[in-house]
């Protein structure tokens, strides 16, 4: 988070999200001293809300940050392989691009499995082998031209493709 003035939000300052109400559009926060704050998040720019989960890595993982850091200098949704984990949270990742990061998973919660990602989170990226999941059922404002363009041309090896033709030629992709 960027922080928030009006708020008295620092930058980077967590807060957990206690309720959400959708019929006024307010979401609630308990923030790390226990204060509770209740606000229209249309009006506050800069805010990232992530839905907490836990995983357990291991070595070998493939992984995915789902934040940037410039402490670690990664990007939103690079990838790297666990190269090693300790019980105090501490992990050594091997980026893809070679580097290797260094961190403790309590001050940068924001990792996810690696193995599957979005055609949106892929562009940019090269991989040995792409397996793309066309799901046609879900119209054209999800599998369109752009989705079909930057998910084939992410492999560096021949492609094979297993498709519905008649689907994906309504929804104006005739040609892969």
């Amino acid at each position: 988070m960027r922080g928030s003035k009006v708020m008295g939000i620092e930058p980077g300052e967590y807060a957990r999200v206690d309720r959400v109400d959708p019929r006024e559009n307010r979401i609630t926060i308990v923030r790390e001293n226990g204060a509770q704050q209740t606000y229209d998040p249309r009006r506050l720019s800069g805010v990232t809300v992530y839905h907490e989960v836990q995983r357990e890595f291991s070595q070998g993982d493939r992984v995915q940050f789902t934040s940037p850091s410039r402490e670690l200098d990664v990007t939103n949704r690079e990838l790297g392989t666990v190269e090693g984990v300790s019980n105090a949270g501490n992990l050594g990742i091997r980026m893809d691009s070679g580097r290797e990061v260094r961190f403790n998973i309590r001050e940068h919660p924001h990792l996810d499995y690696g193995y599957a990602v979005t055609s949106y989170s892929s562009q940019g990226q090269t991989a040995e082998r792409v397996l793309i999941h066309v799901d046609t059922d879900k119209g054209e404002l999800l599998v369109n031209n752009r989705f079909a363009c930057v998910s084939i041309s992410r492999h560096s090896r021949p492609n094979e493709g297993y498709d519905n033709i008649p689907t994906l030629k309504t929804l104006g992709i005739a040609r892969l």
